[in-house]
């Protein structure tokens, strides 16, 4: 049995996050994370980006090295997975069967990539992008592959695309949706990702199903629609979402929904036990309320921050604004805000300078904002959305006047 003050699951960004918060908060207690990976903690962002396109180092995906963690007494077990959690005992027990007493427990046990859920799913050749090992795999096997083929048309699928047009890959894009990033933006974002695609030579198809994979001698070679088209494929990649990992602490009580629920200090319903990061749910007043997961390092983080405020006895609730970002090809999408239940959005700019900004609005108020290239909007309009102002239409739409100057 190891008894330790603080145990948090998992070794992504927000229990990295707590761990460096605690320390720098003057804790001086016992720290331990386990995470089911390799390695210790790391930037997970860039996986789809630079590390896939081979431009940044394990290296540097670190963030921080082994000396920080020993210095400041966090122990790290890597490689181990917690298998189940008696909350009224305060004990979590690894699959090998090793046994933590913990005083606090924090789950940041992120998700998993969604596979895909249709005959032919489990072919070799098919990949996801979550964890550095599946992306090193990736890689290999993008060197002697030529026809790629991308089911999925949110950030990852598009990210992915990118990178591997760059390496001269033949791309095809799936979208279930009618357009691409249907589900996080507004049509002309959508529009103007398509057609920047397409003039970089990726094949888009939207408002497609795909029924089955054909494989052989058990590796996939097709994938097939169900309207009968065929489409070549050497490697495929599976953009289509994350399933939150909750199932071992929703099996030790903790009230769940799509997520572990918590409250706006990141309390679970058990006792002593935080959740915060991908698989946290929680009642975002950005989103009128709405229970739902936010996946992102900004929210992460904040939510780290929530949690050690409470057990260095300074509670803050989590209040952060949602902001996310993306890179593909020379482009920087950077969004603030959640558009959910817009009903009228703002295009500010051109998007043929391909340096514009799309802004929504919630019967009049400034709830999100999508910035392109235009870090400037996106700054000012973070404030816009966290302060939920109503502004003139007139003045968001016109560029010579900056979004700053109406934040008041």
């Amino acid at each position: 049995m190891i008894t330790t003050d603080i145990l948090i699951v998992g070794g992504g960004q927000g229990g990295a996050q707590v761990a460096i918060s605690l320390r720098q908060g003057g804790y001086e207690g016992s720290i331990v994370m386990v995470g089911d990976e390799p390695d210790m903690p790391y930037d997970r962002p860039p996986l789809s980006k630079d590390y896939l396109a081979g431009d940044k180092t394990v290296d540097r995906l670190l963030l921080r090295k082994a000396e920080f963690w020993e210095k400041n007494k966090i122990d790290l077990c890597v490689g181990k997975r917690i298998a189940s959690i008696d909350a009224e005992a305060h004990v979590a027990i690894t699959d090998d069967e090793e046994k933590f007493q913990y005083g606090y427990l924090i789950w940041a046990a992120g998700g998993y990539a969604r596979p895909l859920p249709i005959p032919g799913g489990d072919l070799s050749g098919i990949h996801v992008i979550r964890t550095r090992e599946q992306v090193d795999l990736l890689r290999l096997e993008v060197e002697n592959a030529r026809e790629i083929v991308v089911i999925g048309g949110g950030y990852i699928g598009l990210e992915a695309a990118a990178v591997l047009t760059k390496q001269g890959k033949k791309v095809t894009i799936l979208e279930a949706e009618s357009r691409v990033l249907a589900r996080v933006a507004g049509a002309p974002i959508s529009e103007f990702y398509e057609s920047e695609h397409r003039a970089q030579g990726v094949t888009i198809h939207t408002g497609v199903a795909v029924t089955h994979l054909e494989g052989e001698n058990g590796r996939v070679k097709s994938v097939v629609l169900a309207n009968g088209d065929e489409i070549s494929a050497d490697l495929v990649i599976a953009g289509i979402g994350l399933i939150p990992n909750k199932d071992i602490i929703e099996a030790a009580g903790a009230k769940c929904s799509n997520g572990v629920e918590v409250d706006e200090l990141c309390r679970t319903s058990l006792p002593d036990i935080f959740s915060i990061g991908d698989c946290a749910c929680h009642a975002n007043k950005f989103a009128e309320g709405a229970f739902l997961r936010v996946e992102s390092v900004p929210n992460a983080v904040g939510q780290a921050k929530a949690v050690v405020s409470v057990i260095l006895g300074d509670p803050k609730p989590f209040v952060d604004v949602p902001w996310f970002w993306s890179n593909q090809y020379d482009l920087k999408l950077q969004t603030a805000g959640l558009n959910h239940g817009y009903d009228e959005t703002i295009l500010r700019g051109d998007p043929a300078t391909r340096s514009f900004s799309l802004i929504y609005l919630r019967k009049g108020q400034v709830v999100a904002v999508d910035a392109v290239n235009m870090i400037k909007d996106f700054m000012a309009g973070k404030k816009l959305v966290e302060k939920g102002l109503v502004v003139d239409k007139a003045s968001l739409a016109d560029t010579d006047i900056l979004l700053k100057s109406l934040l008041g």
